[in-house]
């Protein structure tokens, strides 16, 4: 990852929707993730998700949603206590610059601060992305062997608990 990448992520404020709007993937990704045209509205819409942005120099680069409540049942049984994060993507003009793991590094602080009773993130990954499931793995997301049927086939559920510490987290990542 280039370690010149300066990202932040911010919860969604109307300036970024025409870019998130604007946002392009190619088939071999769009299979796999929504883009935010098709997952922006219902995010801001439904009380339990929250639209986060991934901002690099004020222009939205990357998109995801967080989920909490009863309505991630479907995904993960232990509904307190931990989030889902779902739609994460980079735009494809902003790919390959190392933004994904930088703002995968940046999410459990992100997380902590805004919702202090999460204690795990959680997210599901088609097997047959590969791509993103190494990237996943990398930011330190654990598969412990929970599987789910998803719509375009068997997805790993991956976990990541928040009681990492920081130090050990950043200094696996490569990023101080």
């Amino acid at each position: 990852m280039n370690s010149a990448v300066q990202i932040s992520l911010r919860l969604y404020e109307e300036k970024y929707k025409e870019d998130l709007l604007a946002f392009e993937l190619p088939p071999e990704q769009a299979e796999f993730t929504g883009l935010p045209e098709e997952t922006l509205s219902e995010a801001v819409a439904n009380p339990g998700k929250t639209a986060v942005v991934i901002v690099q120099e004020e222009q939205a680069v990357g998109f995801f949603v967080l989920h909490r409540g009863e309505g991630i049942a479907d995904f993960y049984p232990n509904t307190t206590g931990a989030i889902l994060l779902r739609a994460f993507l980079i735009n494809y003009a902003s790919q390959g610059q190392g933004i994904a793991k930088a703002a995968l590094v940046l999410l459990p602080d992100f997380i902590r601060t805004h919702f202090p009773s999460v204690r795990e993130i959680v997210l599901a990954v088609n097997e047959r992305n590969i791509a993103a499931a190494s990237l996943y793995s990398r930011a330190g997301f654990l598969d412990k062997g929970l599987r789910r049927s998803g719509g375009k086939g068997p997805q790993k559920v991956l976990q990541y608990g928040l009681d990492k510490p920081l130090a050990e987290m950043h200094s696996s990542s490569g990023i101080m």
